[in-house]
């Protein structure tokens, strides 16, 4: 198997170095298509050999291609490489408000799977939505799906509008969490630690939580019922946060991370 990623960023990177640390595809198959030379330079520092600054020939020879650009980058990318995609080839999209049609069009070839990954795929963690065109076989999103979870674990959804749903959910969900950790860490610095203190009790706190969570079959509402004790310093903290219309509050902010990544969709 052969691989174009086209951008050699952040996510571009963590794909490229999660399919080679899982032995799917050998280091001479898997080629980097990157125009900025700094980031050339950095890409062939951390050992990436098949690195290329301009498309060429070799586009039309890789069984899939990564889109792992900003969308405000197509209207340069695409003419530049439409005439090198072939319709057998697969395309991948991480590109966030980038329909498959928008793709298709754009691209002038019917195999697109669309996927959205958050931050975590950086460290193995991550989670990761994504649907297909039709003309994509059972046999293409096999394959689609093992890649992707090299990076963490994925769903696949019918339904495309469930992209721009999951982009509010676990796409924007790691700044929800730090915002909360934010908050927290303020919170105990103004209680009197210091902020280093205030850090490491915040961050062992969600760490601790989360892998205990994981570890058993309760409800996040029922560990909740479990930590707080009637009359305790638990209820007194929730009855604060309920007051303070914070659960509504959360699900607007989801609702809006929602509604902003639609129209985005409708922009391309």
């Amino acid at each position: 198997m052969k691989i174009l990623i086209i951008g050699g960023g952040n996510m571009g990177q963590t794909y490229a170095q999660s399919f080679l640390a899982a032995k799917i595809i050998e280091p001479e198959n898997l080629t980097i298509l990157e125009h900025l030379e700094e980031k050339v330079a950095m890409l062939k520092a951390k050992g990436f050999d098949n690195v290329i600054t301009d498309p060429g020939a070799y586009v039309s020879d890789v069984d899939l291609v990564v889109l792992a650009v900003k969308p405000q980058d197509i209207p340069s990318l695409f003419p530049r490489i439409r005439s090198y995609i072939k319709p057998d080839q697969l395309m991948l999209s991480i590109m966030a408000g980038i329909t498959i049609e928008t793709i298709r069009q754009g691209l002038n070839t019917p195999k697109v799977v669309r996927a959205m990954p958050n931050m975590p795929a950086q460290i193995g963690m991550g989670m990761t939505a994504y649907t297909s065109a039709a003309e994509v076989s059972r046999i293409e999103l096999i394959t689609v799906q093992n890649l992707l979870n090299t990076t963490g674990k994925s769903v696949y959804f019918e339904e495309e509008r469930m992209i721009d749903a999951a982009t509010a959910a676990s796409g924007s969900g790691p700044a929800y969490v730090f915002y909360f950790m934010d908050a927290m860490t303020d919170a105990a610095v103004d209680l009197g630690f210091s902020p280093a203190e205030a850090e490491l009790f915040v961050w062992q706190t969600f760490l601790g939580a989360i892998n205990l969570h994981k570890k058993n079959n309760l409800s996040s509402k029922e560990w909740i019922q479990r930590v707080a004790s009637r009359g305790g310093t638990t209820e007194a903290a929730i009855k604060a946060f309920e007051a303070g219309q914070l659960n509504p509050t959360i699900q607007a902010g989801m609702k809006a991370a929602f509604e902003r990544a639609v129209e985005l969709s409708k922009m391309k």
